[in-house]
């Protein structure tokens, strides 16, 4: 027998290893963009749940991201070897009126990873910018951050992702006494339109140049290349940005999704989805619906987003004009916003009704808004119809119609005015006539989803893991990752909200 053999053969496996290499990313930027320091660990963490599909964006190991390292590190109690974690300061206009400084006041980043990928601790504990925060992030707002980050994703929006919640026992304090938890998200970059104001609003041109130039030499480097605005790199940066922005407007609206607390602060300079706090996706139509209870002027209602981010666009154009060097050539940066979003958005509400834009014998984007969009909303307004079922209904309604023709009655059971229903389907048929039926089903197919985290449903896995049971957060990620496919042994969270889902409130502590 060979002894050695025997021994090696015996002998504990090594733990698996996180294969995560950092690089300088951000923190080369320099202490005036941030301040050092780790986050406070928590007590007893355990695992909520876990993203193996962003674990697999980092490269990260199945095996490790099961194990205690991990749950002690994705907690902040322990630091992954080479992580230099950091809380970076920025201000911003919050409900419209300055705030003055702000920054990172309970998320932490660890560092950026060799693959581009940044990985950030939300609720971390407390940083320089923490105010009269605690720093901590509580269970209810953690799940439906890390849920509605891997379902926007599914959904084809961009957004920052989440890779993890761990929960701790330990009481945080908010309207009443909650347990701690810890939200790992990711994204290529965290930086905000708040960053580039913190440093304009100080004078700080330097501070501000390299903030940009890193942006733009990191993330838009085309806008080097002289083209539109005068070869002017900073005003094609804000252009950019501009574009991005507006066609991820035409996302959200396109899918009912209200995010709440659009303050500059909450605005990616990559044109994500971050910071989810009082979001919600609409259940009944209601064009001036206000998800965020803290809202109390409405700032922020449904009918308002894509105004607003064209208000916090024009700030962070303010806050580049000192590097643009031209009033006009900013307000010129400005306005591809108002170009880009309604085509964008008008697009989007075409592929949910399976029109493409090129179908012969159609009119115009703009002509169908008028013809189809425009009376289709205030149907749906004026009869407080559930949104996503709509689309759902009309969705299986034109797959049907291959075999035995159009059938709009499940769909029209939705509608308390028929008539009117009525009306518009004609004029739907009509236009659906001149498209290939499978076209059109795909289409809609892939821009209709069946399932998307409604106020309840998130509201049920907050009960569940309460309790101790992290099983619905998962089987709901499940779901929420595949949101266009039937999942018929969860057939029910595709269907119409129950009675007290009217009386959730989600407020900014959420």
């Amino acid at each position: 027998m060979n002894l050695h053999a025997a021994a090696e053969s015996q002998a504990p496996a090594s733990p698996p290893r996180p294969p995560l290499a950092w690089q300088a990313g951000f923190a080369a930027l320099g202490p005036a963009f941030f301040t050092e320091l780790r986050p406070t660990p928590l007590p007893d963490p355990h695992w909520v749940a876990t993203s193996q599909e962003t674990a697999a964006l980092l490269g990260l190991d199945a095996q490790w991201m099961q194990g205690d390292e991990a749950l002690q590190a994705l907690t902040g109690n322990t630091l992954i070897p080479g992580s230099r974690p950091l809380a970076s300061v920025y201000s911003g206009h919050q409900f419209g009126v300055w705030a003055g400084q702000l920054g990172d006041g309970r998320a932490i980043l660890l560092g950026e990873t060799a693959s581009g990928q940044e990985i950030q601790l939300k609720g971390a504990g407390r940083t320089p910018y923490s105010r009269m925060g605690d720093g901590r992030a509580v269970l209810r707002s953690s799940i439906r951050e890390f849920l509605c980050s891997e379902a926007m994703h599914a959904l084809g929006i961009p957004t920052t992702r989440a890779l993890s919640v761990t929960g701790s026992p330990a009481p945080i304090r908010r309207e009443e006494i909650e347990t701690a938890a810890v939200v790992a998200r990711v994204a290529p970059s965290f930086i905000r339109f708040g960053h580039f104001e913190h440093f304009a609003a100080r004078d700080h041109l330097e501070a501000l140049r390299q903030l940009a130039d890193y942006v733009i030499d990191r993330y838009y480097s085309e806008c080097r290349a002289a083209h539109a605005l005068a070869g002017n790199p900073y005003a094609n940066f804000l252009q950019a940005v501009s574009e991005r922005t507006a066609r991820l407007l035409a996302q959200w609206q396109a899918v009912g999704f209200c995010h709440g607390v659009m303050n500059t602060d909450n605005m990616s300079i990559l044109g994500l989805t971050i910071d989810y706090g009082p979001f919600q996706f609409l259940d009944a139509f209601d064009p001036g619906h206000i998800c965020n209870h803290s809202d109390t002027q409405g700032r922020y209602a449904f009918n308002r987003q894509p105004q607003v981010a064209y208000w916090n666009l024009y700030c962070l154009g303010q806050a580049l004009l000192p590097l643009i060097g031209d009033e006009e050539l900013t307000i010129a940066a400005l306005e591809s916003y108002k170009q880009v979003f309604p085509q964008a958005y008008g697009t989007q509400m075409l592929r949910k009704l399976g029109l493409p834009e090129d179908a012969p014998g159609t009119p115009a984007t703009e002509g169908r808004f008028a013809l189809l969009i425009n009376p289709l909303l205030q149907l749906l307004a004026d009869n407080a119809v559930d949104y996503t079922i709509f689309f759902s209904r009309l969705t299986d309604a034109v797959a049907a119609s291959g075999s035995g023709g159009l059938d709009f009655e499940p769909v029209r059971d939705l509608v308390l005015d028929r008539p009117a229903f009525d009306a518009w389907a004609k004029v739907y048929a009509q236009q659906l006539a001149a498209v290939d039926v499978m076209r059109a089903t795909t289409l809609m197919q892939e821009s209709n989803p069946r399932f998307v985290l409604r106020n309840h449903l998130g509201e049920l896995a907050i009960r569940a893991a309460r309790d101790g049971d992290f099983t619905v957060v998962r089987e709901l990620l499940a779901v929420l990752q595949t949101p266009f496919a039937p999942h018929a042994e969860h057939a029910e969270w595709a269907g119409f909200p129950p009675d007290w889902a009217s009386s959730i409130e989600i407020s900014c502590s959420s």
